[in-house]
C-alpha cells in the first residue's frame, strides 16, 4: 500500500518540477485529490490500531497524517480575485453579442432574472465560435483555469467592489459557462461605505433566491473591506459601517439558518484596518466570530509576524486565544445610547473627512506633491498596480494612498475625521458617555487605542520638512491646515484618555518609537531630498537616485512597522 503511494508521490513531484518550465499533461499516477494521499495513510493507521499496534500508529504515521490533513497536496488554497466591473463588462459584451441588449443598462431585477434563468438552463450560453475581446477573454480564461484546477487547490472567488446580488450570480454564471461543475464559494467584497450599508440586504436577497442555496453547499462567505471603505469615508465612519454590516449579516444568516464566514480584508496599517490581532478580534460584533476567523495579513506584517518560527507560533496562539474568547465570551452589544453617539460620530467624521479629501480642489495636487505617491508606482513594491484606472483619489488603490501619507509621517488617512467627530461630541456635552464607551465597549476602546497609537507615530515636523522641499508655495497653507488638524486630534485624544502624553500607559511602546525615530528621522530628510532630485530630472529606474529612493521607502516602512 505504502509502496504504491510512494511511487505516486514521486510521479507527482517529477510532474510538478517539469510543469514549472513546460506545459506537461497530467498522467494517471499524478496525485490530484487530497483523498488519494490520505486514504492509504488512514487505512494503515486504523489497521495498526486494530492489530494492537497503536503505539506504532500514533508515532510518525500520525504526524504524517496531521501534516497531510493540514497542508494536503497543495500547501495552501489560492483565492481568485477580480473587480465586479470586469464581470459586468464581460456580461455586457456577451448579451450584446447574443442580441439580448446591454447587460449594464438593465435594472438589478432584470439582471437577476436573466442570470437565474441562465444558471438553471442546461444549454450553453455562448456558441463555440464566439470571439471575445481581450478583457472578456481574460475573464473567461481565468474561469477555465479554475475549471481545470483540482478543487482542493483553490479557495474562494472574491469579487472586489461588489455591491449587488447580481455581482455574485454573474460570476457563478461565468464559472458554469467555463466548465466549473463543482461548487465554489463566490465571495462578495463590500468595500465602500454605501456597499457596506447595503451588504445585509444583498446577502438576504441572494439567500432567498430559488436555487442559490443548492449552489452554495457550505457557508456563506462575505468579505469586509477595510482599506477602500476608509479611503472612501475615513476611519470613523468606515469602522462603524463595518461593525453594523457584520451585525446585520450575522442576524440574516441566523434567520436563514446558513453558516456565515466573515473574511476580514485588513492591511497592516490602522488606516487599512490593521492593529493588534487579539484586540481586533475581541472588538468584533457578538456572534460574528463563531469558532472561526478569516483575515488577511499583508505587506511587511507577514515577515514581522510569521518570519521566524517562534514568533509565528506566538502570533497563531494570539489568534487562537482571541477566537476562542470571542466565541465563548462574546463582547456585550452596544447600548442604544452608544449606537446613537456612534451614528453622530460617523456622520461628523465622514463630513469632515470628505470636506478635505473630496471637496478641497487643492487636495489631490497637494497629495501628489507632498508624498512619494507618484514614485511608488515606479518602484518594484507591492503586488498590484498603484491605480485601478485613470482619475483622482477615488481611482487610487488603498495601499499607495495609505503608504504615501505614512512615508511623510502625517498618517492622515488613519485619523482625519476623528478630530472633528470627537470635538463635536465634547461640545455637545457627551464626554462622560465617550468615557463610558471606552471603558465598557471593546469596539470603541480598540478604535481609540489604535487612534492613539497612530498619532504617537505621526510627526508634524517631519511632514513640514517634506512640504518645504517638495510643495509649491500656493499649496503650503493646506499642509499647515492638515498639521493643525493633527494637533487637534492629539489634544482631543489626550483629553479623552486623561494622559499628559500619548501612550503614557505603555512606556515600552513609547521607548520603541523613540528608539526607531533615531534612525527614521534622517531617512525622512534623505527621502525628501531624493524625491526633489528625482522630480527635477527624469531618472531611469536603475539610476542611483531611484535605487536610493527605494531603500529609503523600504527603511521607513520597516521602521514604522504597520505601514502596508
Amino acid at each position: 500500500m505504502l509502496k504504491q503511494l510512494r511511487e505516486r508521490l514521486r510521479a507527482t513531484r517529477s510532474w510538478a518540477h517539469t510543469a514549472l518550465t513546460t506545459p506537461t499533461p497530467v498522467t494517471a499516477d499524478v496525485l490530484q485529490n487530497n483523498r488519494d494521499l490520505l486514504d492509504p495513510l488512514e487505512l494503515c493507521y486504523h489497521s495498526l490500531h486494530e492489530c494492537g499496534m497503536g503505539v506504532i500508529a500514533d508515532g510518525p504515521l500520525l504526524d504524517c497524517l496531521r501534516r497531510a490533513v493540514t497542508f494536503g497536496l497543495f500547501l495552501v488554497r489560492l483565492d481568485v480575485r477580480q473587480d465586479s466591473s470586469r464581470h459586468s463588462a464581460a456580461m455586457t459584451e456577451i448579451t450584446d453579442y447574443l442580441g439580448l441588449g446591454r447587460y449594464e443598462d438593465w435594472s438589478e431585477e432584470e439582471r437577476i432574472a436573466f442570470l437565474t434563468r441562465e444558471l438553471n438552463n442546461r444549454r450553453p450560453l455562448l456558441p463555440a465560435h464566439y470571439k471575445p475581446s481581450a478583457d472578456t477573454a481574460e475573464v473567461l480564461a481565468t474561469c477555465r483555469e479554475i475549471a481545470a484546477a483540482p478543487a482542493a487547490s483553490l479557495g474562494s472567488y472574491v469579487i472586489s467592489m461588489a455591491g449587488a446580488a447580481s455581482d455574485v450570480l454573474a460570476v457563478q454564471l461565468l464559472l458554469k459557462e467555463s466548465g466549473v461543475l463543482r461548487p465554489m464559494r463566490v465571495v462578495p467584497l463590500f468595500e465602500t461605505l454605501a456597499d457596506l450599508d447595503n451588504a445585509g440586504p444583498v446577502i438576504e436577497k441572494l439567500l432567498l433566491l430559488p436555487g442559490y442555496r443548492s449552489r452554495l453547499q457550505g457557508p456563506q462567505e462575505v468579505m469586509i473591506g477595510y482599506s477602500d471603505s476608509a479611503k472612501d469615508a475615513g476611519t470613523t465612519a468606515a469602522a462603524w459601517a463595518q461593525y453594523r454590516a457584520q451585525e446585520r449579516l450575522v442576524d440574516i444568516c441566523r434567520e436563514q439558518q446558513v453558516e456565515l464566514l466573515l473574511f476580514h480584508g485588513r492591511g497592516g496599517t490602522v488606516g487599512r484596518g490593521g492593529g493588534p490581532a487579539h484586540a481586533a478580534i475581541l472588538s468584533q460584533p457578538p456572534g460574528s466570530v463563531a469558532g472561526r476567523f478569516r483575515t488577511t495579513e499583508q505587506g511587511e506584517m507577514i515577515r514581522f509576524k510569521f518570519g521566524l518560527p517562534d514568533i509565528a507560533e506566538q502570533n497563531l496562539n494570539l489568534y487562537l486565544a482571541a477566537v476562542l474568547e470571542a466565541t465563548l465570551l462574546p463582547p456585550p452589544p452596544p447600548t442604544p445610547e452608544w449606537r446613537h453617539l456612534m451614528d453622530e460620530l460617523a456622520a461628523d467624521g465622514v463630513s469632515a473627512y470628505r470636506a478635505v479629501v473630496r471637496e478641497n480642489p487643492q487636495f489631490v495636487e497637494y497629495f501628489r506633491q507632498s508624498t512619494p505617491e507618484q514614485e511608488l508606482g515606479r518602484l518594484p513594491l507591492g503586488s498590484r498596480p498603484a491605480k485601478r484606472r485613470a482619475g483622482g483619489i477615488e481611482s487610487l488603490r488603498a495601499i499607495p494612498w495609505i503608504f504615501g501619507w505614512t512615508q511623510t509621517r502625517l498618517m492622515l488617512p488613519a485619523w482625519l475625521g476623528w478630530e472633528a467627530a470627537l470635538s463635536k461630541a465634547l461640545e455637545r456635552g457627551e464626554g462622560e458617555l465617550l468615557g463610558q464607551m471606552r471603558e465598557q465597549w471593546p469596539f470603541f476602546r480598540t478604535r481609540i487605542d489604535m487612534l492613539e497609537m497612530v498619532l504617537a507615530k505621526a510627526d508634524a515636523d517631519i511632514a513640514r520638512s517634506y512640504d518645504e522641499r517638495l510643495v509649491e508655495p500656493d499649496l503650503l497653507a493646506l499642509g499647515a491646515h492638515l498639521r493643525d488638524l493633527l494637533s487637534q486630534a492629539c489634544s482631543i485624544v489626550l483629553g479623552l484618555t486623561g494622559q499628559s502624553q500619548l501612550l503614557a500607559h505603555s512606556p515600552d511602546t513609547l521607548e520603541f518609537i523613540r528608539l526607531r525615530n533615531t534612525y527614521l528621522d534622517p531617512l525622512h530628510l534623505l527621502q525628501a531630498e531624493l524625491l526633489a532630485r528625482s522630480r527635477q530630472q527624469e531618472m531611469a529606474q536603475d539610476s542611483p537616485v531611484e535605487q536610493a529612493l527605494l531603500v529609503s521607502v523600504a527603511g521607513i516602512a520597516a521602521g514604522l512597522r504597520n505601514t502596508g
